[in-house]
Order: structure tokens, then C-alpha cells, then sequence
């Protein structure tokens, strides 16, 4: 197993890696937050804008491992009200193209830090 770390991402906030590779042949990425790196804070506005952000923490952890969207096979989409599920998938659709990835999501009680999202990733290298 390879960790996989990027300060274009922010950094894990426990004991666990930004994303993992293993096998040589699949990717792990944590739940990504939707915090600026260059701030530490979420961005300003609401569930479209944290979808972003949590969607370019990922992207930059998918580059550290030399891969990009097209590479992910299937994503987790936690959300703290199922009521931001159409706006969320606005934005999520942005950033992926057909063959899209696998997906689940679903509501969840609470997110870390009072996060409206957060999303992981599995790649293919």
C-alpha cells in the first residue's frame, strides 16, 4: 500500500491518508471535505459550492497518482440533508463524463465540521 499526499488538498485531520493506492491497480480516496487548502475554511455560499470544492480536493489527490475523473469507477456522496441531493448533482455532473462513475448517496446525521458534503473516491490506475 502507497499513500497517496498532496498540499493541494487538505490534509487528513486524523489518523488516516488523503488516498491510498493499492495493489497497483485501484485508488482509495478518503472523504474529502469541502475545504479550501489555500484557507482552511469551506468556501462561501452553500451546498453547490462545498460540492466544488470537495470535487477539486479530490482531483488533486487523483493527480498526485498521476490519474484524473476518468479514472474513478465509483464514488460515495454523503450529504447532510437529502434535500441538497439536486443541487449537489448539478455541480457533480460538471466534473464527470460518460462512462460515469458507480454512485451512492445518501443523508447522513452530521458531517465533520458542519460539511453539507463530502465525497470519496475509488479509482482504476
Amino acid at each position: 500500500m502507497k499513500e497517496l499526499n498532496t498540499s493541494s488538498a487538505p490534509a487528513a485531520i486524523g489518523p488516516y491518508s488523503q488516498g491510498v493506492s493499492a495493489m497497483g491497480k485501484l485508488v482509495f480516496l478518503s472523504g474529502q471535505l469541502p475545504i479550501d487548502p489555500a484557507t482552511g475554511q469551506f468556501p462561501e455560499g452553500g451546498i453547490k459550492e462545498q460540492t466544488r470544492q470537495s470535487l477539486l480536493n479530490a482531483q488533486a489527490i487523483l493527480r498526485s497518482a498521476g490519474l484524473d475523473l476518468c479514472h474513478v469507477v465509483k464514488t460515495t456522496v454523503l450529504l447532510s440533508d437529502i434535500a441538497n441531493f439536486g443541487p449537489m448533482n448539478e455541480v457533480y455532473a460538471e466534473f464527470f463524463s460518460r462512462p460515469f462513475p458507480a454512485r451512492s448517496a445518501f443523508a447522513v446525521r452530521d458531517l465533520p465540521k458542519g460539511a453539507l458534503v463530502e465525497i470519496e473516491m475509488i479509482a482504476e490506475q
